[in-house]
């Protein structure tokens, strides 16, 4: 079922991720918000005001966050190895999703952190030539989201300027083309599902807090006066880190005081505990989820996180939240880029077992990690 959308979201071993990646400063331009309506593909929709209604007369919503994903080639890598694993899949671009596919479509809304762009582009900013990572995928490429279920993305991050100013107007045109909605610091993303408006704003804070302390939460009280789910995004942390800084800590629970109702967390590449602050969590770093930056990472264990949110007569109540652990491959020698769900108990366990224990000194650490709703 297409959803209608308008564009304004094991550690097997305790190893450390053997990634780098450069945390280089961008300037995003103010831009005004744009709409963009995925048309209706023939399915059975339910129509009326009253069709999405549950038993108690309200709105249930399952929602499905992930952290960076990251496609196609390193200009700075000798190798394609992304390109390289999409020829040996047979050239089939969804290959990456084929395990996660039928997650992400049975749930409302998936929201993840787009950490590329999707551009012919090869130029090289000034700022950029001595990094080690920049990241490109030609525009198609788009597709590996909007046929698998991945209805929004946030931009911002480290690696969406790897290519200028052009190749961030070249992936924003794209991801806008296919209907997928996006978001920035300057313009919200807006996605419209069971007749529920939900906000997204996202946040780079590397380096940049001291210029985000007054911005986030007027731009969060802005948003919640608006529309009834505001969902936050900060790319932000410090990389191979697997608890939150003290400035995470800060700035997540300042955007819940601003009336934030979830706010996600990635760019460390670990996977950090998760927080329920005033009756909302914040999910300090949800790892990576599809990522070329490598092909033999030490650790490739990472989570997915979902929730739900119930509206009834105009009030969002927190229904609860479940993970899905994940390894980044579908393979454990090495990374095919391919996210697959986790089966074998023991580093299921493992994960969750870090969770608690990385989160034993934040104040609001959740006490569980559920696997089942």
């Amino acid at each position: 079922m297409r959803k209608l959308i308008a564009c304004c979201l094991l550690l097997s071993f305790l190893l450390p991720y053997a990634v780098a990646e450069d945390d280089e400063d961008f300037a995003l331009t103010d831009l005004v918000q744009e709409e963009v309506m995925l048309e209706d593909d023939g399915s059975e929709t339910p129509t009326g005001p009253d069709a999405w209604l549950e038993a108690d007369g309200s709105v249930l919503l399952t929602m499905t966050f992930t952290g960076d994903f990251t496609v196609g080639k390193n200009a700075k890598a000798r190798k394609d190895i992304f390109n390289a694993e999409l020829q040996a899949q047979g050239g089939d671009i969804n290959f990456t999703m084929r395990n996660m596919r039928d997650i992400l479509l049975a749930d409302d809304m998936t929201l993840v952190n787009f950490e590329g762009t999707l551009t012919n582009s090869t130029f090289i900013p000034s700022n950029k030539k001595n990094n080690s990572f920049l990241f490109s995928a030609p525009p198609e490429y788009v597709s590996m989201l909007s046929d698998n279920g991945v209805e929004c993305v946030s931009l911002e991050n480290n690696h969406i300027m790897d290519h200028g100013e052009e190749a961030y107007e070249d992936t924003k045109n794209a991801l806008r083309n296919a209907g997928i909605v996006y978001s920035n610091s300057t313009e919200w993303g807006v996605y419209t599902v069971k007749g529920v408006d939900v906000c997204m704003i996202s946040y780079l804070c590397i380096d940049r807090y001291e210029s985000l302390w007054d911005k986030v939460p007027a731009d969060i009280a802005a948003a919640k006066a608006q529309y009834p789910i505001v969902i936050v995004s900060f790319h932000w942390g410090v990389e191979k880190d697997y608890v939150p800084t003290s400035n995470q800590i800060r700035m997540g629970r300042l955007a819940v005081d601003a009336g934030a109702d979830l706010v996600i967390g990635h760019h460390s590449h670990r996977i950090q505990p998760i927080e329920c602050y005033k009756g909302v969590y914040i999910c300090y770093s949800l790892g990576n989820f599809c990522f070329a930056g490598n092909n033999k990472p030490d650790d490739m264990s990472s989570i997915v996180f979902q929730t739900r949110f119930r509206i009834r007569e105009g009030e969002v109540i927190n229904d609860g939240f479940r993970i899905i652990p994940i390894r980044i491959s579908s393979r454990r020698d090495r990374n095919d880029f391919i996210p697959t769900p986790l089966t074998d108990a023991t580093h299921i366990d493992g994960v969750v077992t870090t969770l608690r224990s990385n989160g034993r000194k934040l104040q609001y650490a959740v006490p569980d990690y559920p696997l089942k709703w």
